[in-house]
């Protein structure tokens, strides 16, 4: 794994994730939520997303198609081809996440079906990459931190989606069966990583993360909203956690 540091292509593949594949995912977002994001006090931030006028995201499309002809294009040429089907995986996903009016961000519980798409990050960088597959339990590890990652924003904004009449799983169970959903997932992950993975560091952070939504659910929030003070705080925390396993998943390969 550490050698692939040292190749263009794995930092090329890294920098298109990071920006031209993510600008698709949550920049298309951005457009059909137009409506939504602009009561959403979350919004607007560094650790959330722009909150972007109607005349930028009417020019959004645009600059998202742009960005994948520079930058998707030359993966074509150093890559396997098969990567065109990944691509094509992304696009049909997020299509049906975003279509106006009756697509599955509009439709819980489907709109939890969506999150398979960050699952295509795995075939495209095997592509890019040149190595090997990963393990099935990966992929189902992967499928519940999307759930859990998505879950969690869901109950964040569930009085902006309320308010809007957007429908989604938070809203209609409600917070606090909401956070019971989270905790059964990350209950499954730490019950895969300790015993089909016999991996008891990793699965120790996540053991932590799981006292933390026990601690949360029962003592300190229940069924309140958080401040977008404690939003914030709690994506520095996460995302200060998220790059710590990262590095110990990465140098140990547990998951592979």
């Amino acid at each position: 794994m550490e050698s692939l540091l040292y190749t263009w292509t794995f930092w090329y593949g890294l920098f298109y994730v990071t920006f031209p594949l993510n600008f698709i995912v949550y920049g298309w977002n951005d457009i059909v939520d137009y409506e939504i994001d602009k009561h959403n006090i979350r919004k607007d931030s560094f650790w959330f997303g722009a909150r972007a006028s109607r005349e930028q995201l009417d020019k959004l499309g645009r600059v998202i198609v742009l960005a994948q002809l520079l930058f998707f294009t030359p993966l074509l040429f150093f890559s396997d081809w098969k990567i065109t089907l990944v691509f094509a995986g992304f696009i049909l996903i997020n299509g049906l996440y975003n279509f106006p009016g009756k697509g599955l961000r509009t439709l819980p519980p489907l709109e939890l079906l969506a999150q398979v798409g960050y699952l295509l990050i795995v075939p495209l960088s095997i592509y890019i990459n040149d190595t090997h597959n990963i393990p099935v339990l990966t992929y189902v590890y992967l499928l519940l931190f999307a759930w859990q990652s998505h879950l969690m924003g869901e109950v964040m904004d569930i009085e902006p989606d309320r308010a809007s009449g957007r429908k989604t799983t938070a809203t209609i169970l409600g917070v606090k069966k909401a956070k019971w959903l989270i905790i059964s997932i990350v209950i499954a992950e730490v019950l895969l990583m300790f015993i089909a993975y016999n991996e008891y560091i990793f699965g120790g952070f996540l053991a932590l993360g799981l006292l933390w939504l026990l601690l949360d659910v029962l003592v300190l929030f229940k069924s309140n909203n958080y401040t977008v003070g404690q939003m914030k705080l709690f994506a520095l925390g996460s995302n200060a956690l998220a790059f710590i396993t990262m590095a110990y998943v990465w140098f140990s390969g547990c998951l592979i």
